[in-house]
């Protein structure tokens, strides 16, 4: 029995309320450096027809051998994806012709797949998890590339992808918001990563995904779906599937029936249009591969991959939360990406008091590393600003040597100048004032030249935030806050 779906997540059409109900399934290309039946370079950008082999171009005779490279990386795809291994699984041949398929069918499987079902847990914002189930992971063969800009009446073939391995993870119709699918993508993605068994680049095609969407009313059957194909931008995954859900909505409230077809979604028009009938899985013609015996190995072999894997997201995410005492919002950020959790735990190792600095160095990556490199359009591998000189900031501002204002100076120094942080703020005399003495000096002429702000403050004592400004103003921002705080609040008898 299907659990209700929250009212945010239904569609209101003109005659009541729909449901969307979406399924993906992600082609992701293996991280090897060879393809999944050839020795053939999977290096991308090489010139057109470089990187092919006679068995990537179906020469007559040639015979495809097993990357057990290849196998390894799926078998270590569906453990970071807590998914069922089958220790036996079969190729099949899959029959369809396109003049980028040389054999005249793609090596996939079909019936028994290297991995079974298994799950990905998707955060969304505002604290909300969904499960998403996986339905199956297989190991395929890619198809080639068609090139239609390079001649006035002819196509070219570039045969470069033909035969790079791919990981294609189908999901089960769990997930019901375009919000939903697109966090499953990243999710996904994130994971992929961490394992280091794809790289995630969905530019370069590495990672796109075929997304299913039907509509229903909520409780109903299931309706019959739409495939839009190869899309390779989390962001026009969002917008496929609201035009999608939207254009199946319209047909069935006017009388109209939805045609199970293949799409494609265009993000100039912001719309979806028909490509192809959808085939079935008869239409294929699979039979097993006569020339692959079946894929065999030991539960040791899978033991043996399993404890060599990293620290993956969603745990990660608990030991920052458990040791550090990050909130789960600022954990799910640093995870997000490996590079950016590599980065908060390289600045953490070099704090000395971890337990004291570790909050608000997750608050200094996040918001002001974080939020200028988006600023600058750079990413986490080209910060000016290294962990070790973030770590340093941290523990200046910790140990109460300078001020969170003083502090942001003291970043834009280092990230325009680069230097040590210590000896910066040595050398610009940018030590925050703690001595008692002389700030109450401050405070007694703020509040001597100020008699009737005194008497409002004591009024209203929210305005004692007019003397903090003061003071801070009048030390050059180098008072200690605290400081200035208790003594204000002694002074003005509030």
């Amino acid at each position: 029995m299907n659990a209700p779906v929250k009212s945010s997540k239904l569609i209101k059409g003109a005659t009541g309320d729909w449901e969307m109900v979406i399924g993906l399934e992600v082609h992701a290309q293996v991280t090897s450096n060879s393809k999944l039946f050839s020795g053939a370079s999977t290096e991308f950008g090489g010139a057109p027809n470089d990187h092919v082999s006679l068995v990537d171009a179906a020469m007559p005779g040639m015979l495809p051998v097993i990357n057990e490279e290849c196998v390894a990386q799926a078998v270590r795809t569906g453990l970071g994806l807590k998914a069922q291994i089958n220790l036996k699984s079969t190729f099949d041949r899959k029959n369809y012709f396109y003049p980028d398929l040389p054999q005249g069918y793609q090596i996939s499987q079909y019936k028994s797949p290297i991995v079974g079902e298994g799950a990905v847990v998707v955060d969304l914002p505002g604290g909300e998890s969904v499960t998403v189930g996986i339905e199956r992971l297989h190991l395929e063969q890619d198809a080639g590339k068609l090139l239609h800009d390079q001649h006035p009446s002819m196509s070219f073939v570039d045969l470069n992808r033909s035969g790079v391995a791919l990981m294609e993870i189908v999901s089960k119709p769990d997930i019901r918001s375009a919000e939903e699918a697109q966090g499953y993508v990243a999710k996904l993605r994130s994971i992929l990563r961490y394992l280091g068994t794809c790289d995630g680049d969905m530019e370069k095609g590495n990672l796109r995904a075929d997304v299913n969407v039907s509509v229903r009313r909520p409780g109903e059957g299931l309706g019959t779906r739409c495939e839009i194909k190869n899309m390779n931008s989390i962001r026009f995954i969002g917008q496929a599937i609201h035009y999608e859900a939207r254009r199946q909505i319209g047909i069935l409230e006017d009388g109209g029936t939805i045609d199970q077809e293949t799409r494609l979604y265009d993000p100039n028009k912001g719309e979806t249009r028909s490509m192809r009938s959808k085939e079935e899985a008869h239409d294929y013609r699979y039979f097993p591969d006569p020339d692959l015996l079946p894929l065999e190995f030991t539960a040791d072999y899978v033991e043996a991959l399993k404890s060599k894997l990293p620290e993956l997201p969603d745990e990660k995410r608990e030991r920052f939360i458990a040791e550090v005492g990050l909130t789960p919002y600022d954990a799910g950020v640093l995870v997000a990406e490996r590079e950016s959790a590599d980065f908060y735990e390289a600045v953490l190792a070099r704090l000395a008091d971890k337990a004291r600095d570790g909050k608000l160095a997750a608050n200094w990556v996040i918001n002001e590393l974080f939020g200028r490199l988006n600023k600058e359009g750079q990413d986490i591998a080209s910060s000016p600003v290294s962990a070790e000189q973030m770590a340093a900031i941290i523990a200046l501002i910790g140990e109460g040597t300078i001020s969170g204002k003083i502090a942001k100076d003291l970043f834009e120094i280092v990230w325009t100048k680069g230097g040590d942080p210590k000896a910066l703020v040595d050398s610009l005399g940018m030590k925050q004032v703690t001595d008692l003495g002389a700030i109450e000096k401050v405070v007694d002429d703020i509040i001597a030249a100020n008699p009737d702000k005194v008497e409002q403050a004591r009024a209203k004592p929210q305005l004692m935030g007019w003397f903090v400004g003061q003071v801070m103003k009048s030390s050059g921002g180098k008072a200690n806050p605290q400081a200035v705080n208790d003594l204000l609040k002694a002074k003005l008898g509030i």
